[in-house]
């Protein structure tokens, strides 16, 4: 479900609120017939008394605000589709603390790689990682190293309670 659709339902099941309210229900009945918590019931009727059914309409959207403007997204975006290489990096792989490093330079905005991820998918940008294999890969050599030198490194039992 997308956030829209998602708006939209909560808009939905707070007017349905407050009908019943409208008709007399408790506000007990009211939280326990659309499985939400009494508080926000409670909320909304103060909400429908102050505002009337205005007060009830949905909010534009959740949590704080983004703090890169419409124009610096657009910016954003034609620099990744630039690449990485045109950005200054010395390879064109875009990761989480490079693309925050950029975004601070050009806007000078420290985000979070956390807020990064997120800034990211909600400009419709994904994931994407490489399918298949190098062609320079040495099957041979992959078999000599994972025989004779993973051994070695691989972390032994010996000494931990068994």
């Amino acid at each position: 479900m997308d956030n829209e659709q998602r708006l939209k339902d909560l808009e939905r099941r707070r007017r349905r609120g407050a009908r019943l309210l409208a008709a007399g229900h408790a506000q007990a009945e009211v939280a326990r017939r659309l499985g939400v918590s009494r508080q926000s019931v409670s909320r909304w009727e103060q909400a429908r008394e102050q505002g009337g059914a205005e007060a009830l309409r949905r909010s534009k959207r959740f949590g704080r605000p983004r703090r890169l403007s419409d124009a610096h997204c657009t910016q954003l975006v034609r620099e990744l589709k630039a690449g990485a290489l045109a950005a200054g990096f010395p390879t064109e792989l875009w990761t989480l603390p490079r693309i925050g490093a950029l975004i601070e330079r050009r806007f000078a905005i420290r985000l979070a790689p956390s807020s990064v991820w997120r800034l990211l998918r909600e400009l419709g940008w994904s994931v994407q990682r490489p399918t298949g294999q190098a062609r320079e890969r040495n099957e041979p050599a992959i078999a000599t190293w994972k025989a004779r030198r993973w051994p070695i490194l691989k972390k032994s039992r010996r000494g931990k309670a068994e």
